[in-house]
């Protein structure tokens, strides 16, 4: 059993006050793409999106997660191309606002463009979720530090060269922190996102897994995205909408070796597969 995360200060994200180490945080996704990876996207439906979002909070999930462009590496998916900022803004602003009024709890937005941030928190939103980690868009940090809100730094690269996966991608989360903090983010605020399958392979997003543990050195709350990654389906040999197995049991062990919080997109099944690992890892008040 893992020791607590108790030593990192509360982070607070809208008006929650986000407990490190008192239970791992789903993080719910919502795609209003028409390409997502995850063949969940729903594009400009904005009833569909406040639906699944009421529907997620109602199954357990702490934070909704609002992107409004495909991750998808283009040179592998011809319909998912980079779009402007323009774009990225039309798909995401009428969600947000009507999220704002709709659920209780925290709304994220997945960009790393700093005008899509800004506006986004200016709608409502009150986290930042940036797959870059401010190296896209150098602006972001000024809007981070500027706005207070809490960030997630993922790492993310264009390549999968490395010397020693988990000590390089370990290094490279520690200088964009610093750097984070340089520019005036406040360090309690940060969040750490190794970012699977993200310039990675599946045998070093497994290896990433298996050794969650040493990114604890960094001392910041972690978060973990494998739901329904291309990692599960070469494991398993099956499709990207039946993976659900497999997502719960890399939610399971990344609880047991140091996630903080976990990004989903089948909130009701892997808000019980957190809960119960919970009451392994962390330990559970009942008494039967």
């Amino acid at each position: 059993m893992r020791p607590e995360r108790r030593d990192i200060p509360a982070t607070t994200i809208g008006k929650t006050a986000f407990e490190w180490g008192a239970k791992t945080f789903v993080m719910g996704v919502v795609n209003v793409t028409p390409d997502s990876f995850s063949g969940d996207g729903i594009g400009s439906d904005v009833d569909a999106a406040v639906d699944l979002a009421v529907r997620m909070q109602a199954h357990g999930a702490d934070i909704v997660d609002v992107g409004g462009e495909s991750t998808r590496p283009p040179g592998l998916y011809a319909d998912a191309a980079p779009i402007t900022v323009e774009e990225e803004l039309a798909r995401v602003l009428p969600v947000i606002r009507a999220l704002a009024q709709a659920v209780d709890i925290p709304i994220s937005v997945d960009t790393y463009k700093a005008r899509v941030a800004e506006m986004a928190l200016e709608a409502g939103a009150s986290f930042i979720n940036d797959i870059w980690g401010f190296r896209r868009d150098p602006d972001m940090a000024r809007v981070a530090a500027d706005s207070g809100v809490p960030v997630v730094l993922m790492h993310n690269q264009d390549h999968t060269r490395y010397r020693d996966v988990v000590p390089d991608v370990v290094d490279e989360l520690r200088r964009i922190t610093e750097s984070a903090v340089a520019a005036g983010v406040e360090r309690e605020n940060i969040i750490i996102d190794p970012g699977m399958g993200f310039g990675k392979t599946a045998q070093h997003n497994l290896e990433i897994l298996r050794r969650l543990d040493e990114f604890r050195t960094l001392g910041q709350p972690i978060l973990i995205g494998m739901s329904r990654k291309s990692t599960i389906g070469y494991v398993l040999e099956l499709p990207v909408g039946d993976r659900v197995e497999g997502d719960a049991a890399t939610v399971a062990l990344s609880i047991a070796n140091g996630a903080d919080i976990v990004r989903v997109h089948d909130v009701k099944q892997m808000a019980r597969v957190a809960k119960m690992s919970d009451a392994i890892v962390r330990g559970w008040a009942g008494e039967r």
